[in-house]
Order: C-alpha cells, then structure tokens, then sequence
C-alpha cells in the first residue's frame, strides 16, 4: 500500500496593489521584494527614483550604494530624510525633532507678533520688497495675503530659515534641519516650496553634514520669487487697498 508523504502545496494569496506597486517599481528598474503594508518605504523608493532621473543635456550623477544602516557616514538618505523611517539611527532623534519642530514654529511665532501698523509704515510697503520683510506688520500682512493665494508656505519656509541662521548649537543645527527639510523640502510635504534642481542637490549634499546655511540658496531663490511674482499682486490687491484705507480712517489725523 503506497502512501502519500507530499505536503500539501499552500498558495500565498498576494493583494493586488501590492503586486502592481512591484511591477510599477521593476518598470523603474528598482529591483528588491516589497513588504505588504510598508506604504512609506513605496514612496521612499519612488522619490529616490525621482532624484536619480538623468538631467536634460546631462548624464545623471551616480548615487553610491547605500551603506549598512549601522553606519552613519554617508547614509544615502540624504535625498529622503522626510521618510528615512528605516534607519534605525533615525528612530531614536523622533523626540528630539518634535522639540525642533516646536522651537521653529515658536520662532515663526515670535517673529509675526507685531503692534498694527501706521498708516505711514503701511504706504512705506509699497516702496519696496525689502521695507516690506523687514517691517514684522509687514510680513504679518504678506504672510496674510499669501494665504488667500494659497501660497503661504513660502513665507513660513522664509521666517524659518530666519530662525534656522541664528541657531549655533551643532546638535540644534542637525534636528532643525531635518524639520526644516521636511516641511518645505520633500516632495511629499503638502507645504513644499518651489526650488529648481539646482538648489534641491545643494541642499542634498548639505545635509550630509548641515549648518546654519544649509537653507542660504533656497531661502534667496523663495524671498526673490516673492519679490517677483506675490509682492507686486500685493500691492495692487484688494487686500492692500483696504487695509490702507481702513489704517487712513483711523488714523487721529484724518
């Protein structure tokens, strides 16, 4: 009597979306098995794909395999801190960069509360983009206005750099960094600011080892893209008329 040692054969259901995100990733010659539910690590891959697209007239850099996880060096996250999450270096700063955070968002906070301005320094904006930024009712109105325009980012990411340039503690320097390029860096933040390549590899290569002008290119590039394109809408706005016209009303002198 012959018996049947085989083992029955278990057939491993895979979830659909799983197996078109790996054949999407294979498209893009990014080989590697996918883990079911790592949604984070999808995009990770997905944004390094993007880095690594060849420039027009050019030849693509060539990005150097990433190192063990243990060694910190010259760790190829430098294109994807916003969700390095695998790094194990990087799980232990996660309270640490929530008290970064905190302290950049009470910068920008320090710096917007302002009195109500004259009528004399409202008129004083429209002479100039530099008057405008330098004057805190100033910034508080722009930053207003941008907001209608649904381009506020460029302000916040501008107050923050402000606070970033002052910092001189190296260990500040490094978690507020990471804050930093998260918030208005990466191309998964909601609240990303417009850069060209040029500045975001600068930036790349900064944070490898940042300081406090890690920001100094992206922070001239976004005050200049204000002064060009919102800051003339500013002042033939609505928003500008009327808040003059309502400072020229309550003004003792009227």
């Amino acid at each position: 009597m012959r018996i049947d040692t085989e083992q029955p054969v278990l057939k491993i259901l895979i979830p659909t979306d799983v197996i078109k995100a790996k054949n999407y990733l294979l498209s893009l010659g990014i080989h590697g098995e996918i883990s079911m539910g790592s949604e984070r690590m999808e995009m990770r891959k997905r944004q390094m794909s993007v880095q690594q697209e060849p420039v027009a007239g050019g030849n693509a850099p060539t990005q150097q395999e990433q190192p063990d996880q243990a060694n910190r060096g010259s760790n190829a996250c430098c294109f994807c801190w916003c969700c390095c999450c695998s790094c194990s270096w990087n799980e232990d700063r996660e309270e640490r960069n929530r008290q970064a955070s905190y302290d950049i968002k009470e910068g920008i906070g320090d710096c917007e509360e302002s009195s109500k301005p004259t009528v004399e320094e409202a008129q004083s904006w429209a002479q100039s983009f530099d008057k405008l930024m330098h004057c805190p009712s100033g910034r508080s109105a722009f930053r207003q206005f941008l907001r209608t325009e649904f381009s506020e980012e460029n302000m916040l990411f501008w107050l923050a750099c402000e606070e970033f340039n002052k910092e001189t503690n190296k260990g500040n320097i490094e978690e507020k960094a990471r804050v930093i390029y998260e918030d208005y860096i990466s191309i998964l933040s909601p609240k990303e600011v417009s850069l060209d390549s040029r500045v975001r590899d600068v930036i790349n290569r900064n944070m490898l080892e940042p300081t406090s002008h890690t920001f100094d290119d992206a922070q001239l590039q976004i005050y200049t893209l204000m002064q060009r394109d919102s800051y003339p809408r500013f002042l033939n706005s609505p928003f500008y008329k009327n808040l003059l016209k309502t400072l020229s009303e309550q003004s003792p002198e009227s």
